[in-house]
């Protein structure tokens, strides 16, 4: 993605010590903010509120310091908390600490925000401290949102719809920059090739199927999607053209009387795999994508070497068997992006998609959050209002 980063003209004659002196004030300031974190791996009594986790620092000059107003849970945070993906990295997620003693404890959870910018780094020209109405999705390996200030990279920022509050906000962009890798980076749809292609979501109404229906409807699709009976609705009122409940007989048969597909974005995994396949139109392109991959459990188990040797071999695999059937299969994976988060704003601005909130907890509520996250079947996302003003 391009860096819309250039020093600007006043850094450059401003002297440099003068420069980092002001880059670092408010830092001084303030050495310490309140965060729910973990000190080790486990369930929900690893959580811990603290008020002295101290307060981030901007290391790199295309960096950016956000206010929280608003955060939201996903998966990720029930699957990091438990410590996964970090085994075979000696539980260090950040690539540049796996060489260093430092451990990544204590572990700030949450990868949604939305809030204000409050400071920004010297190759930071798009954005300026005060900007009110930013959001991003913060990567896995980077400290999380569920604090009073988290740091990003300004590259993964981008201005939030104008339409949404901060709370609403914070629903949509990590699940929505899935889907979108899913859908347009892995999956190759686009506005101007998806009108009239048949589409099934599996998997339909958690955060990133209530995203996807919209966003392949909102470019001309025909969505088929699979959800429990009482998400139904949900779907409808979404733009699903057909809902299938696959608590109401064998969903592979249910499928199966149905049109051949161009394109599958399978949320499920698991035996969904071995048939959903089938389910593609042969020799036209059709594509399965996939956001259930074994990546960190293969490194976790194998090591980093071996895991992605064996990940490796079974993608490739994969490929090359379904190519030779007529069908492409494609693994997909969430992608930090400040440009795509522009995308998805003027969708959301235009009315073609709207965020899908199950339930709203406040900042102190978080171990309830994760609670509720843990039971399942959201329709839609877990946000947290970690400033009480909406």
């Amino acid at each position: 993605s391009p860096l819309p980063r250039a020093i600007p003209a006043a850094a450059l004659a401003m002297p440099w010590r003068r420069a980092l002196r002001g880059l670092r004030c408010s830092a001084r300031a303030r050495s310490a903010m309140p965060s729910w974190v973990i000190d080790r791996y486990g369930s929900g009594e690893a959580l811990r509120f603290t008020r002295d986790m101290g307060f981030p620092a901007i290391r790199f000059p295309n960096e950016v310091i956000i206010r929280v107003h608003a955060a939201s849970l996903n998966p990720i945070d029930l699957s990091m908390r438990s410590g996964y993906g970090a085994t075979a990295l000696n539980m260090k997620r950040d690539p540049l600490k796996l060489k260093t003693e430092e451990t990544e404890f204590p572990l700030t959870l949450g990868r949604d925000v939305s809030g204000v910018i409050m400071e920004c780094g010297l190759n930071v020209s798009y954005f300026k401290p005060g900007d009110e109405v930013v959001w991003a999705a913060i990567p896995p390996w980077k400290q999380g949102t569920l604090s009073e200030f988290v740091v990003a990279s300004g590259n993964e920022v981008s201005f939030k719809p104008k339409s949404l509050s901060h709370i609403e906000a914070a629903s949509l962009p990590y699940v929505g920059l899935t889907a979108w890798a899913a859908v347009n980076q892995v999956g190759g749809l686009n506005q101007s090739n998806c009108g009239g292609k048949r589409v099934l979501i599996l998997g339909a109404s958690g955060g990133v199927g209530t995203f996807a229906v919209q966003l392949v409807k909102a470019w001309g699709a025909h969505v088929t999607a699979v959800c429990s009976h009482d998400a139904s609705t949900l779907m409808k009122k979404l733009g699903a053209d057909e809902v299938i409940d696959y608590r109401s007989g064998n969903l592979e048969e249910q499928l199966k009387a149905l049109p051949l597909f161009d394109f599958i974005l399978d949320n499920v995994g698991g035996s969904t795999e071995k048939w959903a396949l089938n389910l593609l139109k042969k020799w036209s392109g059709a594509t399965y994508v996939t956001l259930v991959t074994p990546f960190l459990i293969n490194m976790d188990k194998l090591g980093v070497a071996d895991g992605m040797l064996r990940t490796g071999v079974t993608v490739g695999s994969k490929t090359v068997k379904h190519l030779f059937k007529g069908v492409h299969y494609r693994w997909a994976f969430f992608m930090p992006s400040g440009p795509s988060l522009d995308e998805i704003a003027e969708l959301v601005d235009s009315g073609k998609i709207q965020p899908v909130i199950d339930e709203v907890f406040s900042f102190s509520e978080v171990p309830k959050a994760f609670t509720k996250l843990e039971r399942g079947h959201a329709r839609g996302k877990t946000v947290i209002n970690v400033i009480s003003k909406k």
